[in-house]
C-alpha cells in the first residue's frame, strides 16, 4: 500500500513529483486554503489569480495542475477544490478534505512521491487528509500483468498507485498526530483488503478461499478464527447457509473471528453476508444483473476488515465477526422455490425466491451470534435492490430494533463520511411473510422490499440485544468513474462506520 509520512520539510524544500494544495470558493473569488502559503509565495503571491485564469473555481472534486515556478523543488502543483470557504468559526469539513486528498492521490497514479499541503491545523484534519489520500491511492491490479505471448511488448497500461504521501504542516513529533497517522494506515490497509476481496473474481474467491484469507489474517494479527465447513454446518443444523450453498460445487462456510481485549467491558458482534457469487439460484437473475455479483460478499468483507482493524488498533472492546459464506448457484442440487429450510434457530422458512438468499445465510449467523449474548449486533449486507431504488448508489440504509441505537449508528456513519439514512421497520409489512407451510417465508410484499428483508432478519436476533442492519447494496460496488477517494469497483463501504462504532463502544459512549 501507499506509504504515509509526516514530513518535517516545508512545501518549498520538499523533493517530490508534485505538491498538492487546497483552494476554495469564496464570496469574491478563489481562496487559498491554509497550507498553501509557501507555494503562493513562490508564485509571487499570485497563485489564486493564476488558477482563476486557468478556470479553477475551488469546487469540490476539481483538480487544476500547473507547472511549479522557481523556488519549489517539486515540478508540479495540483490545486484541489475544497468547496465553499468554511464559516469563520469552523474549519474545512472533514469529508471535503478526504475527497480533495483522494482526488489528488488518484491523479498522481504512477508517481513516486507527492507532498500534501492541505489544511491540517487539527489532528482530525490530518486524519481526514491521510485517510483520503491513502484511500484515493488505490488500484486493483492483481490481474493486470501486461503479459501477451503474441506481443511481448504489449501492456495493460495499468499504473501503480502513488507510492508515498508526504503530509506537510503536521507536527511529526506530536504523539496525537503520530497516533492519527498510524490509525489511518491501519484502517485504510484493512479497507483496501476488503476492496481487494470484493474485486477478486469468483473463480478465485469462494467460501473456502475466503475462509483461508481470514485464517491467515487472524494468525498475523492475533484474531482467533474458527471455520465451520459443510460437515460442521450439517452437524450444527445451519439450514439457511446450507440451503443457499447446496447448489454450488464449492461448499459453504461459516467463519467466526474473535478479537478480545483483556480489559474489555463490552462485546460487539458483527455479521456479514458473504455470497461470493450470486446467480440468483433457481430464481435466476436476468441478463445484465449478474456481471457484478462477485460483490455480493461485500458485507462479509467489511466485517472481516473491521475485526482485523479493531485488533490492529488494540481497541478496548471484544469484537466478534461472523462471515456467512456461500455461492448461490443453480444445479440439480439447488434449493427450489417452495422448499422449506430448517434454520439454525429452529424456525422453518419457506423459500419463495432463491434470489432472496442473503437473508437466509444471515439468519443463521445472527442466531449463532445472539447465543453469545453480545451487547450489540450489527449485520452488513448487499441485501436488496429495493434499497438502491430508495436511496441511490451512494447511501446505505440503517434499520434497527432500537431507535436510539439506529440513531447512534447513523450519526457515526455521517461522522466518518459514509452516507447513510435511517429506515423504519413497519410492523404491518411482517404479515406479508406469513406462510401456510412454514413459520415464515423469505419473501413478503414487493413494495418496501428492503424493509421486509430487515423485518425478516429481526426475527433471528436474540431477545434483549440491540441490533442494527446496514443494507449497503448501493455503495458497496461502484460501477461508474472514480470520484474523490472512491474507486471503480469495490469500495469497502461500512468498514469505517464499524470501526468507529467499535471505538465508541470501547469508550463507553453508546451506553
Amino acid at each position: 500500500m501507499t506509504a504515509l509520512t509526516l514530513s518535517t520539510s516545508g512545501a518549498a524544500t520538499l523533493r517530490a513529483d508534485a505538491l498538492v494544495v487546497g483552494v476554495a470558493k469564496g464570496g469574491k473569488g478563489l481562496v487559498l486554503a491554509p497550507g498553501a502559503e509557501a507555494v503562493d509565495k513562490a508564485f509571487g503571491g499570485k497563485l489564486a489569480a493564476v488558477l482563476e485564469t486557468l478556470g479553477a473555481s475551488g469546487a469540490e472534486g476539481e483538480l487544476t495542475k500547473l507547472p511549479a515556478p522557481d523556488g519549489l523543488k517539486a515540478p508540479v502543483v495540483i490545486a484541489a477544490g475544497l468547496g465553499p470557504v468554511p464559516d469563520k468559526d469552523g474549519g474545512y469539513d472533514a469529508e471535503a478534505l478526504r475527497r480533495a486528498a483522494g482526488s489528488a492521490a488518484r491523479s498522481l497514479a504512477g508517481s513516486k512521491k507527492a507532498g500534501f499541503a492541505l489544511p491540517v491545523g487539527t489532528v482530525e484534519d490530518a486524519e481526514a487528509v491521510a485517510e483520503g489520500a491513502l484511500l484515493g491511492a488505490y488500484a486493483f491490479t492483481a490481474y493486470q500483468r501486461g503479459e501477451n505471448k503474441l506481443d511481448p511488448k504489449a501492456s495493460s497500461g495499468a499504473k501503480l498507485p502513488l507510492a508515498e504521501v508526504a503530509m506537510l504542516g503536521t507536527k511529526p513529533r506530536d504523539k496525537a498526530f503520530k497516533a492519527a497517522a498510524e490509525r489511518s494506515v491501519a484502517l485504510v490497509e484493512e479497507i483496501n483488503r476488503a476492496r481487494d476481496l470484493i474485486n477478486t473474481p469468483p473463480n478465485d474467491l469462494y467460501p473456502e478461499s475466503f475462509a483461508a484469507v481470514a485464517t491467515a489474517a487472524g494468525k498475523e494479527h492475533g484474531v482467533k478464527v474458527q471455520v465451520l465447513d459443510e460437515k460442521a454446518l450439517v452437524k450444527g443444523g445451519y439450514g439457511g447457509i446450507l440451503g443457499v450453498g447446496q447448489g454450488a460445487a464449492r461448499g459453504p462456510r461459516l467463519v467466526k473471528l474473535a478479537y478480545t481485549h483483556p480489559k474489555a467491558e463490552k462485546t460487539l458482534a458483527l455479521v456479514g453476508k458473504g455470497i461470493t457469487y450470486d446467480s440468483g439460484g433457481i430464481s435466476l437473475k436476468p441478463a445484465g444483473h449478474n456481471e457484478t455479483m462477485k460483490c455480493d460478499m461485500a458485507g462479509a468483507a467489511a466485517v472481516f476488515a473491521a475485526v482485523v482493524a479493531a485488533a490492529r488498533l488494540g481497541l478496548r472492546v471484544n469484537v466478534t465477526g461472523w462471515l456467512a459464506l456461500a455461492e448461490n448457484m443453480p444445479s440439480g442440487n439447488a434449493t427450489r422455490p417452495g422448499d422449506v429450510l430448517n434454520m439454525y434457530s429452529g424456525k422453518t422458512v419457506e423459500v419463495l425466491n432463491t434470489d432472496a438468499e442473503g437473508r437466509l445465510v444471515l439468519a443463521d449467523a445472527l442466531t449463532r451470534a445472539s447465543e453469545e449474548k453480545p451487547d450489540a449486533i450489527v449485520d452488513v449486507a448487499t441485501l436488496t435492490g429495493a434499497m438502491v431504488l430508495a436511496l441511490g448508489n451512494r447511501t446505505f440504509g440503517i434499520m434497527a430494533n432500537d431507535d436510539a441505537f439506529r440513531t447512534s449508528v447513523h450519526e457515526i456513519a455521517e461522522e466518518v463520511g459514509e452516507a447513510s439514512w435511517p429506515m423504519p421497520l413497519p410492523a404491518d409489512l411482517r404479515k406479508g411473510m406469513d406462510s401456510p407451510t412454514a413459520d415464515i417465508a423469505n419473501m413478503g410484499e414487493r413494495m418496501g422490499g428492503g424493509l421486509v428483508a430487515g423485518l425478516f432478519l429481526k426475527e433471528f436476533v436474540g431477545e434483549g440485544i440491540a441490533w442494527a442492519h446496514l443494507d449497503i447494496a448501493g455503495p458497496a460496488f461502484h460501477e461508474g468513474a472514480p470520484y474523490g477517494y472512491t474507486p471503480k469497483g469495490g469500495t469497502g463501504s461500512a468498514v469505517r462506520t464499524l470501526v468507529k462504532l467499535a471505538e465508541r463502544t470501547a469508550a463507553g459512549d453508546l451506553g
